[in-house]
């Protein structure tokens, strides 16, 4: 619907940030492109019937880990600058050694699965190898980094005798270690691999599913119909776009890219500088892995470490994910405002007419909370939200999933998993070193030691930890690193366990807009033209108000009522309160409230912001006399604050 496309190379850019994500992948043709399709069809269709089908855990994950294992050897090539469009002979090695290392423990299962704490010479060198082909596979499709870490913690199980107190213990001989590892639920074959094998495939294989039968597209068409017409429209069309599009896609930098190539164009014809509009796009594109019903793959993560249902973990997600997304909302309306931003008409359809013609792409999305909420698990709900997206498709000749399109969609659907695959494999190996030596404890001793036992340091220690972590390893290994490492010390000092792996889980999403380095805001910045540092920070800005929701549910007993615990009065006040907040936040950031604020202006928003977010009837009192101040002052300039 938009005037103007981006630059193709623009886009090109971009999505190399997308690569850097998720790395570079074959574009293979020929028999062996036939060979790999078939295999990853074959993958989505075998889960996808496993929804269903009642298998052991440790045949499932096995099973999963082959396929992904293989894939990656054909998809990804050894470096990031291979683009062959043939695959070379060490990894058809590679994948054979990949099928030999899952395939040896099914061949003797039942007795397998009872040699982890005496494992003979051939488990051990199978498991050897099976760690090895983990960390190749998780090199290719996400960097070096993560991998590099696994084998520091190899190495801390393996030597830790010789490390000096708090960190000693006894040391691991590598037979133990490869047992822990290879035969046990504890290490690869652990809870993150699981998540992977279950959860995180189908929802991939149902995103793939609303992308071929063009519900994406019609998001953001639905999204510009119903923006339009006013100074903050092309602000607001990122801002609901980025909504609807981020619950299928799951990815900041994928959602980024897709709404950038089409909303860049709007937001240049409303005044928006080329950083300001990639910071909005990439603040926007990441709040896809927060965004239910589907939000990031550490999500389901958060379900099976705390043994809750998903449909908890979508209802403690809901007012934390609209704050985040009002706060960006916000900012938007004040800067339209600040900046005199023109309003912007889009010519095609109208709200209603798109509604009546693909209204249907919302029914899956709604179909999954409401499968759930009559009983099914989330992986049933997924896999009938899946069938109902397919069949929905027909209602349209444009939107059919025809049998190429069909294929298309499994293919894409095990695909896209591999990345998400290896890193939960590799995470699994980390998580595995901290249950056999017990570093979680001596960490979280650390942690509590530094912080004197104070619950803020605490919290801010761990988010400084996140930070870091963020700038090297993906969303779902910082989430599961610092959920074994971390999430202890808060849950010691009275942090509810749901509230401290939550606090977690949106620092490690807040991580992928945080300086120095961003891959939104870099792959924003390479469609829009800007300096990729530039809007690093102004995607910082926009999203700033919203580093403080973590804190707000972690730091008193009454703000859990943002994760929809407790009673309705105490969770409609708190997040009344701290939706005041972030709004007095967004003002004294931005500058503006009815019009241009003084410096004694912005520290009284500000002020009243902080104190917000701090649940109590003082601080409620204080936040709300000090934004009135603020407002007050800013009274004789009213008449500009109107559209």
């Amino acid at each position: 619907m938009a005037e103007d496309i981006v630059d193709s190379s623009r886009v090109e850019a971009a999505q190399r940030f997308v690569e850097e994500e998720e790395g570079p992948r074959r574009q293979l043709k020929g028999a062996v492109g036939k060979l790999t399709s078939a295999v990853a069809v074959g993958m989505s269709l075998l889960f996808l019937y496993w929804a269903w089908a009642t298998v052991t855990a440790q045949a499932l994950r096995l099973v999963f880990l082959g396929f992904s294992l293989a894939l990656s050897f054909l998809v990804y090539p050894i470096h990031r600058g291979a683009r062959s469009a043939g695959v070379p002979w060490y990894d058809w090695f590679l994948i054979a050694a990949s099928i030999a290392a899952v395939g040896y423990p099914l061949w003797d299962f039942e007795e397998f699965i009872y040699r982890a704490a005496l494992p003979t010479e051939r488990d051990q060198i199978f498991g050897a190898v099976t760690i090895l082909l983990v960390l190749e596979a998780t090199r290719r499709t996400t960097g070096w980094i993560l991998p590099a870490v696994a084998v520091g913690f190899l190495a801390y199980a393996r030597f830790g005798a010789y490390l000096p107190p708090p960190w000693t213990h006894q040391g691991y001989e590598l037979d133990r270690l490869v047992g822990h590892m290879y035969i046990t639920l504890e290490g690869i074959f652990g809870v993150p691999l699981d998540v992977a094998a279950t959860f995180i495939i189908l929802f991939t294989i149902y995103g793939a599913a609303l992308e071929f039968s063009k519900a994406g597209e019609f998001y953001v068409n639905f999204s510009l119909a119903a923006t339009g017409g006013k100074p903050a429209a092309a602000g607001r069309t990122v801002t609901l776009a980025s909504f609807l599009l981020g619950g299928p896609s799951g990815s900041g930098v994928a959602t980024t890219v897709t709404l950038g190539s089409v909303a860049w164009p709007l937001l240049a014809k409303a005044g928006y500088d080329k950083d300001s509009a990639g910071g909005l796009l990439s603040a926007g594109g990441i709040g896809a892995i927060i965004s239910p019903p589907v939000l990031g793959a550490a999500a389901f993560l958060i379900a099976e470490f705390l043994k809750i249902s998903y449909l908890e973990v979508l209802a403690m997600a809901s007012i934390p994910t609209l704050l985040y997304y009002w706060s960006i909302f916000t900012m938007v309306e004040l800067d339209a405002r600040k900046f005199g931003a023109k309003p912007i008409t889009v010519e095609g359809e109208n709200t209603w007419s798109l509604t009546r013609k693909y209204g249907f792409h919302f029914i899956s999305l709604i179909a999954i909370v409401v499968f759930m909420l009559f009983g099914y698990t989330a992986i049933l709900s997924v896999a009938y939200a899946t069938l109902a997206s397919v069949l929905l498709s027909y209602l349209r000749r444009d939107t059919a999933l025809t049998p190429k399109r069909l294929w298309q969609m499994f293919e894409k659907g095990a695909t896209d998993v591999l990345s998400v695959a290896s890193t939960c494999a590799t995470a699994g190996i980390i998580v595995g070193v901290v249950t056999l030596t017990g570093l979680g404890l001596k960490f979280s001793l650390i942690i509590l030691t530094l912080a004197g036992n104070s619950l803020f340091l605490t919290a801010l220690y761990t988010a400084l930890a996140l930070w870091i972590l963020g700038l090297a390893v993906p969303v779902t290994a910082s989430y599961i690193i610092a959920a074994v490492i971390t999430a202890p010390a808060m849950i010691k000092l009275g942090v509810p366990d749901y509230a401290a792996h939550m606090f977690i889980f949106y620092y490690a999403v807040l991580s992928e807009v945080s300086p120095p380095t961003a891959l939104s805001p870099f792959a924003a910045a390479a469609i829009t033209g800007g300096n990729p540092y530039k809007t690093t920070m102004m995607a910082w800005k926009y999203t700033l108000p919203a580093f403080l929701v973590p804190f707000m549910f972690t730091l008193h007993p009454d703000s859990v009522g943002l994760l929809l615990k407790g009673n309705w009065e105490n969770i409609f006040w708190t997040t009344v309160t701290a939706a005041v907040g972030l709004a007095a936040l967004a003002a004294g950031l931005t500058g503006w409230l009815m019009t241009t604020t003084t410096w004694l202006e912005r520290g009284l928003l500000i002020g009243a912001g902080l104190v917000l977010v701090y649940p109590g009837l003082i601080q409620d009192l204080i936040g709300f006399g000090l934004f009135g101040l603020a407002a007050a002052l800013q009274f004789p300039g009213r008449a500009r604050f109107l559209p």
